[in-house]
């Protein structure tokens, strides 16, 4: 059964950066599965922040656009969000996500992991 355990969260100031892991275990097939990270923050919807595939062929919605940047490691089994120029905004819960369910292998969640932009 696939586990996702994320690291990184943590208390920043306000234009500083954070990078965030997601570390894979339970399968041996990593590379049929897209990466995603996700956030929600107090009071709102989970929201889809940044995609990445086997081939790491990414794409980010609007509140990641320009100040987000996602990766994966295959060989570590492993993805990042690198989130630069933090804002009080970019306070929320994040959440990595692996989805197999295109070669039929499900998906499961991280545990979530707590960014706080604060001065």
């Amino acid at each position: 059964q696939v586990q996702l355990v994320q690291s990184g969260g943590g208390l920043v100031q306000p234009g500083e950066s954070l990078t965030l892991s997601c570390s894979f275990s339970g399968s041996d097939f990593y590379n049929d599965y897209l990466m995603s990270w996700y956030r929600e923050a107090p009071g709102k919807t989970r929201e889809l922040l940044a995609t990445i595939s086997p081939y790491n062929s990414s794409t980010y919605s609007d509140p990641a656009k320009g100040r987000f940047t996602v990766s994966r490691d295959n060989a570590k089994k492993s993805a990042y969000l690198q989130m630069s120029d933090l804002k009080p905004d970019d306070t929320a819960d994040y959440y990595c996500f692996a989805d197999g369910s295109l070669w039929s292998r499900g998906s499961s969640w991280g545990q979530g992991t707590r960014v706080t932009v604060a001065s």
